[in-house]
């Protein structure tokens, strides 16, 4: 009989990457917003999913990968993500691939749902942290699947299914950490520091250029909502 923190840890990371297919439908519905919000609410709610990619990098991924690493060892990971996501973005580019958004929010969802596999295999609570990440993924599967959806109009229903099966990383990452990664912090710090590095390049060069509109001051608002999510959370848990 599986022991019932682990069933516990494969519901909440689930339930976590089904935000991203959930963010995704919403962005599918049209008209349930009259037409003169359409490019502000698309705005913020972009900015929104980039305040949660920054509260997850500055509250969990580098607080927690710093634990355990040297100083030279943070350094060289976090610029390590950072010029691989900029190495990946220049083959999008000329492939003209329209995936930045989708990677930089399966960068954030892998790391944090192996975070939650070791912190319950350590005997740390799941729930809150499962609920950062929910909260984070539902912006970000509403903006990666916008923007997949900008250059495969034909492709709605392939893109939710996408999105479903990718949703099934969590409780398999979260496995992985509680299993087999628990015993490995530097490991761990590693990938988190990576991941970090590799999202705050994604929010700069990608997401934080198109939340400004002319003569609109609002959308902004979604980052520092975003961001507080990530403090309250942080808070809390602490």
């Amino acid at each position: 009989m599986p022991d019932a923190g682990i069933i516990t840890l494969l519901i909440v990371s689930l339930i976590a990457g089904l935000a991203m297919p959930a963010g995704a439908l919403l962005a599918s519905v049209h008209g349930f917003q009259p037409k003169w919000l359409e490019k502000e609410l698309r705005h913020g709610v972009l900015a929104l999913g980039a305040g949660a990619l920054v509260s997850a990098v500055a509250l969990v991924l580098v607080p927690e990968g710093i634990k355990d690493v040297s100083v030279l060892a943070a350094c060289l990971c976090f610029v390590g993500g950072a010029l691989a996501f900029m190495a990946l973005d220049i083959y999008l580019a000329k492939n003209k691939t329209p995936a930045s958004q989708l990677a930089a929010m399966l960068s954030d969802f892998i790391p944090e749902s192996i975070a939650l596999g070791t912190t319950a295999a350590l005997g740390g609570g799941t729930l809150l942290l499962g609920l950062l990440i929910t909260v984070q993924n539902l912006p970000e599967g509403f903006n990666a699947y916008r923007e997949m959806r900008a250059k495969n109009r034909d492709n709605r229903k392939k893109i939710v299914l996408l999105f479903c099966v990718m949703s099934l990383l969590g409780p398999v990452m979260a496995a992985v950490g509680y299993f087999w990664l628990a015993d490995y912090p530097v490991i761990i710090s590693g990938i988190m520091l990576f991941a970090a590095g590799g999202i705050l390049y994604s929010v700069l060069q990608d997401i934080a250029p198109q939340i400004r509109m002319e003569n609109h001051w609002m959308p902004p608002l979604g980052g520092i909502l975003g961001f507080l999510i990530g403090i309250i959370g942080y808070m809390v848990e602490g």
